[in-house]
C-alpha cells in the first residue's frame, strides 16, 4: 500500500510567510517560527521552506532563519531559493536542513543536478519545477518566479532531472496557485507516470477533495500546499483522518 505525504509550504519573503495567486498579489501570513511549530503539530510529514526573492535579487538565502527552524522542526525539511552553488547546498545541509529543491541554478545549468546529487547524494536533491499550460495538454517550463517561458517540455525536463540524479520532482502548477481549484491532475499525472522518482504536487489545493484526487488519479506521492493549511481553511490533521477514511494512508 502506498504511503502519501503531506507537505505545508512556507513562501517566506524577507523574513515572512507570504502568499499569493499565480506568483502574484503576495500578501504577508504569518511568522515562519510560529507556522512551522504548528505544522508539526498538528501532524506535517514535511515541511518545505522557499526563500522566494532571494533568486531574483541574486542573494543568498536566509542561513540564520533556516538554522533557527531547523532546530525547532523535528520532520524532513526542504530548502529552497538562492541556492546557486555545491558550497551553499553545504551551508543549508550544515544547519540542519534534510534536502534542497533546486529550480533557477539548474536552468541556468542543467548538469548542477548530477553535481549536487553526486557529492550529496540524490536523496538530498529535490527537482522544483514552475510549469504552465501554454496549449492544451502543453506544458512548458517557466524562470523568474513564473514570468519568463523558457520553451522546454515540462515532461521531457522532467526526465532529464531525474536522469542527472534529483531523488524527488516538487512541480508547481502556476495555473493553479493559490486558485484553490484543484491540482493540475492532468500534468500531474503525465509527469508521475513518465518518471520513476516521487512527485509532489504543488498548487490548487482548496479542498479536502482536491488532495485525494491528486494522490489517486494524479498519482502524486506528496501533496504540497499553502494557503488553505495558513488560513486554516483545512486542518492537517482533518485532512489526515479524511484521507485514511478515503483508504488512503
Amino acid at each position: 500500500m502506498n504511503s502519501y505525504r503531506i507537505i505545508p509550504c512556507l513562501d517566506v519573503d524577507k523574513g515572512k510567510v507570504v502568499k499569493g495567486r499565480k506568483f502574484k498579489d503576495v500578501q504577508e501570513v504569518a511568522e515562519p517560527l510560529t507556522l512551522a511549530k504548528k505544522y508539526v503539530q498538528d501532524g506535517a510529514d514535511e515541511l518545505v521552506f522557499y526563500d522566494i526573492t532571494a533568486s531574483s535579487e541574486k542573494r543568498a538565502v536566509f542561513i540564520e532563519l533556516i538554522a533557527q527552524l531547523a532546530k525547532e522542526i523535528p520532520i524532513p525539511f526542504t530548502v529552497g531559493g538562492g541556492i546557486r552553488s555545491l558550497d551553499d547546498i553545504q551551508s543549508v545541509i550544515d544547519v540542519g536542513a534534510d534536502k534542497v529543491s533546486l529550480n533557477s541554478v539548474v536552468l541556468a545549468n542543467p548538469s548542477f543536478i548530477a553535481e549536487a546529487a553526486n557529492r550529496f547524494g540524490s536523496e538530498k536533491i529535490v527537482f522544483s519545477m514552475d510549469v504552465k499550460e501554454v496549449a492544451p495538454s502543453t506544458w512548458h517550463v517557466f524562470a523568474r518566479g513564473g514570468q519568463k517561458d523558457t520553451g522546454l517540455d515540462a515532461i521531457k525536463w522532467a526526465l532529464q532531472g531525474e536522469a542527472n540524479g534529483a531523488g524527488e520532482i516538487v512541480l508547481n502548477s502556476i495555473d493553479g496557485d493559490g486558485e484553490k481549484d484543484g491540482y493540475s491532475l492532468e500534468l500531474t499525472k503525465k509527469i508521475a507516470e513518465a518518471v520513476s522518482i516521487p512527485v509532489v504536487a504543488s498548487g490548487g489545493a482548496g479542498k479536502m477533495e482536491d488532495f485525494k484526487t491528486v494522490l489517486t488519479e494524479g498519482k502524486a506521492d506528496a501533496a504540497l500546499a499553502a494557503s488553505v493549511f495558513h488560513y486554516e481553511e483545512i486542518t492537517i490533521q482533518d485532512l489526515k483522518a479524511y484521507l485514511k477514511e478515503q483508504g488512503l494512508n
